[in-house]
């Protein structure tokens, strides 16, 4: 009697022919590349707000695998008149950003072959509040620099890892303008 087993490649904690399975959907379907995140925020108190993702749209239909919401509270440091209940939403950007270096780094690698051993990153942003107090209207209000490192432990040169990250979305968005629509409606 003759069995066969299949043995899933694991390589980064990522499941490589899940991804290639995937990519190869994608790949056949362009469609199913097309993703809609949301986010709902409510004000909580001064400069305390919470918000929460759950469901999103992806791989051409709602998606509802998801068993709970995600819950990220902001608020401001003391010094900024907060009551610090969370990061200030800019260290979400870097958050956000440090997260997605770190997973697109780690995906593509996994894609390619390349073992991780270890990843850390550190992050710096610069902001000078005299814009976003109206005190200037030559001082960006936002960050005017960020400074990422990212330590990697891989048998990779450091070039070809670099080019890895550069598939994060996040670095994308953070680095090119993109359009944001705010509507405000009264309630």
């Amino acid at each position: 009697m003759t069995s066969t087993m299949t043995v899933e490649k694991k390589l980064n904690g990522v499941q490589v022919d899940e991804l290639v399975k995937t990519i190869d959907a994608v790949k056949a379907n362009p469609e199913l590349a097309k993703f809609r995140f949301r986010a709902i925020n409510r004000w909580m108190d001064g400069g305390h707000n919470r918000s929460t993702v759950k469901d999103f749209y992806g791989a051409g239909q709602e998606d509802t695998t998801r068993a709970r919401s995600f819950v990220m509270d902001a608020d401001e440091p003391s010094v900024l008149l907060g009551k610090d209940m969370g990061a200030n939403p800019v260290e979400y950007v870097l958050h956000a950003l440090a997260a997605c270096l770190t997973t697109s780094m780690v995906y593509h690698a996994a894609a390619r072959g390349i073992r991780i051993e270890a990843l850390e990153s550190t992050l710096e942003g610069d902001i000078d509040i005299l814009g976003v107090l109206g005190l200037s209207a030559t001082v960006r209000k936002g960050y005017q620099g960020i400074r990422v490192t990212m330590r990697v432990k891989s048998n990779a040169p450091a070039e070809k890892l670099a080019a890895l990250s550069q598939f994060s979305p996040v670095y994308d968005t953070i680095s090119n303008p993109v359009p944001v629509t705010v509507n405000v409606e009264k309630a």
